[in-house]
C-alpha cells in the first residue's frame, strides 16, 4: 500500500513539473496584449499626459507596449513593470505592416524630410514639388519615406499617396540605379519661345537671383540646359540667362513634324500631382474632360498655350494646367536647405530673416477689378515686387510666391511659408465691395500668433499713406488661417471705389505704402525678436 501511495505521489509530481512550463506559457500568451510600438529613436515614459509631467523611464525604438486609456494626443500604457503616459506622434499600432507597395509624390516644393513625425525635430533634407519616394508606413499625419535611401518622416497634408502598379514595381526592380545629374543637356537646335507678355531673364535658376532682362512674347531663344523647371537660353550675343519654363514652349529645329512630340518627351514631360487631375480638350477649365488621371503619371509635352501644357496621351493630345503638374526633372533631387540663422541679426536690418510676399491672384483668377478696369492680379504683383526689393535691400531673404501673372493655388501659397520656415508671410490685396462710398486699407490676421505682425504693419501704413485707416482686423482667409508662421494679408484700398481707385492705382501710392509694410516689419522685428 504504502508503495503504491509513493508511486501515485511521484506521477503527480511528474505531472506538475510538465504542466508549470505550459501554465507559464499560456499565462505569458494572455498577458501578451501589446498593440503598440515605439516608433522614436527614444521615447519618454512619463507620470502624466504632457510634456512637463517628470519621466519614470526610457523606451527605446521598437519597445511593444499595452494601451490602457488616451487624452488627446497622450496615450496611457503600461511598458513592462512600469505605467504610465507617452506622446502617440512616437508610437503606432503593432499590427500595421509596413506599406512597400505605396509611392508618395510630393505636392510642394521643398517639403521637408525629418527625422521623427515632429514638426520640431530636425530636418534631414527636402523633396522638390513632384519628388516620388517609397512609402514605409504612415503615423497619423505624417509618413516615413525612403527617398534613394534617405530614411524620415513628411507631413501628409502636402503629398499624393498612390498604389504602386505591379508593372511599375517590377520595371523599378529590373532596372539599375544611376546617378542622376541636376542639369541636364539638350539638343543644340533646341529652342525655347517665350508665351507671355514679359519673362524675366536671371542671372541664376532662383527666384532671388538678380534679374539681367525681360524677354517678350513670340521671342525664341536656343536652349543650353535645364534644371527642374529651369531653362538655361542663350539671351544674346555674348549673355547667357536663365528663365522660368511654365511660360514658353521647347521646339526643335532638328526634327521634323511628324517627331515633334517624341522630341518633346526627350526635352521635357510633366508629372501629375495630384490624384483626379483633368485632361482636357482645349487649354481652358471649361474645356472637356477626356480623362481623369492620378498622382504619378507623366506624359511628354507637345506645347503649351496660356496657362496649361498640351500633352500627349496615347496616340491623342490632351491639355493640362501648368498648377498641377510639375516637370519631371525637377523630382530628380532634393533642395538643399538655405536657411541659416547662425548670424545674430542687427537691430534696424533684417538680415538671417525669411520673408515670403505674395502677390494676390494671378493667372485665370483675376482678383476683383476697378470701376476703371483695373485688375487686382496686375497692380498687387507691382507691389509685391516693390516692397520685396526693399525688404531685400534690408538684408532679407525674400522668396515671392509669384513674380509673373501665374496661378498659384492657396494652400501652395501657405506651403511655401512653411517650407522655408518664415519668419513672416506677407500677402497683398486690394479690397472691393458692393457699396462704392467704402475706403480705406485693413490689414487682417487669424491666428494670436499673427496678429503683433499686422499691427505693427498697419502702423507703418499709417504713417505713409493718406487713405482712411480700418484698423488690424481677424480674417478667416486660408492663407492666415492655414498658416501656421507669422503672417498679415493687407488691403490696399477699395478699387470698388472710383476716386481711391485712381489714388491707389499710381507709382507714388505703391511706393509709399511699400514703404509702410517695410518700417512696419521692420519695426516689428526690432522690439527684441
Amino acid at each position: 500500500m504504502r508503495t503504491k501511495l509513493l508511486n501515485i505521489s511521484i506521477i503527480f509530481v511528474l505531472v506538475l513539473i510538465i504542466a508549470i512550463p505550459n501554465m507559464n506559457n499560456i499565462q505569458r500568451a494572455l498577458a501578451d496584449t501589446s498593440d503598440l510600438k515605439v516608433t522614436g529613436t527614444i521615447l519618454h515614459l512619463r507620470e502624466g499626459p504632457g510634456l512637463s509631467y517628470p519621466i519614470i523611464t526610457t523606451l527605446d525604438e521598437g519597445d511593444s507596449l499595452t494601451s490602457i486609456s488616451r487624452e488627446g494626443d497622450w496615450i496611457q500604457v503600461k511598458a513592462g513593470n512600469y505605467e504610465g503616459w507617452v506622446a502617440s506622434w512616437l508610437t503606432t499600432s503593432i499590427n500595421d505592416k509596413q506599406t512597400v507597395d505605396q509611392t508618395l509624390i510630393s505636392q510642394v516644393d521643398r517639403l521637408n524630410i525629418r527625422t521623427e513625425p515632429d514638426i520640431s525635430s530636425a530636418v534631414l533634407g527636402q523633396l522638390s514639388i513632384g519628388s516620388q519616394s517609397k512609402l514605409i508606413e504612415k503615423n497619423g499625419e505624417w509618413a516615413k519615406i525612403d527617398w534613394n535611401g534617405l530614411v524620415g518622416w513628411v507631413s501628409t497634408d502636402y503629398v499624393t499617396i498612390n498604389d504602386l502598379p505591379e508593372k511599375k514595381v517590377k520595371a523599378e526592380a529590373d532596372e539599375p540605379k544611376v546617378e542622376v545629374s541636376t542639369t541636364k543637356k539638350t539638343n543644340k537646335d533646341t529652342t525655347f519661345t517665350v508665351l507671355v507678355d514679359a519673362l524675366n531673364v536671371r542671372q541664376n535658376p532662383d527666384l532671388n537671383a538678380k534679374k539681367i532682362g525681360t524677354a517678350s512674347n513670340g521671342q525664341a531663344f536656343k536652349v543650353l540646359a535645364q534644371e527642374h523647371n529651369w531653362v538655361k537660353i542663350q539671351y544674346n550675343d555674348n549673355k547667357a540667362g536663365w528663365v522660368y519654363s511654365f511660360y514658353g514652349t521647347f521646339s526643335n529645329k532638328g526634327k521634323t513634324t511628324s517627331k515633334s512630340a517624341s522630341s518633346s518627351s526627350e526635352l521635357e514631360s510633366v508629372t501629375i500631382i495630384y490624384n483626379g487631375t483633368n485632361l482636357r480638350t482645349d487649354a481652358s477649365t471649361t474645356a472637356d474632360v477626356v480623362v481623369r488621371v492620378d498622382a504619378g503619371e507623366t506624359y511628354p509635352i507637345v506645347g503649351a498655350k496660356n496657362d496649361f501644357y498640351e500633352i500627349q496621351v496615347d496616340d491623342k493630345t490632351a491639355f493640362v494646367a501648368n498648377w498641377v503638374v510639375t516637370t519631371t526633372s525637377s523630382s530628380k533631387t532634393t533642395t538643399a536647405i538655405k536657411k541659416d540663422k547662425s548670424t545674430p541679426r542687427k537691430k534696424g536690418t533684417l538680415n538671417g530673416l525669411t520673408i515670403v510676399v505674395d502677390a494676390g491672384h494671378g493667372g485665370n483668377d483675376h482678383g476683383t477689378t476697378g470701376q476703371r478696369g483695373t485688375n487686382e492680379k496686375e497692380i498687387t504683383l507691382k507691389t509685391a515686387s516693390l516692397l520685396a526689393s526693399k525688404l531685400s535691400a534690408a538684408g532679407a531673404n525674400v522668396v515671392m510666391t509669384r513674380e509673373s501673372d501665374e496661378y498659384v493655388a492657396l494652400r501652395k501659397r501657405v506651403s511655401i511659408a512653411h517650407q522655408y520656415e518664415a519668419d513672416a508671410f506677407i500677402s497683398i490685396h486690394y479690397d472691393a465691395t458692393d457699396d462704392s462710398s467704402v475706403n480705406g486699407f485693413t490689414s487682417y490676421y487669424m491666428n494670436s500668433n499673427q496678429q503683433g505682425l499686422a499691427e505693427a504693419i498697419n502702423n507703418g501704413l499709417s504713417n505713409k499713406i493718406d487713405l482712411k485707416n480700418r484698423g488690424t482686423q481677424q480674417g478667416n482667409y486660408l492663407v492666415l488661417r492655414e498658416n501656421r508662421q507669422q503672417a498679415a494679408l493687407i488691403e490696399l484700398g477699395y478699387l470698388s471705389n472710383g476716386s481711391e481707385e485712381r489714388v491707389i492705382t499710381n507709382a507714388k501710392f505703391r511706393e509709399q505704402a511699400t514703404l509702410g509694410i517695410y518700417q512696419g516689419i521692420l519695426k516689428y522685428f526690432n522690439e527684441d525678436r
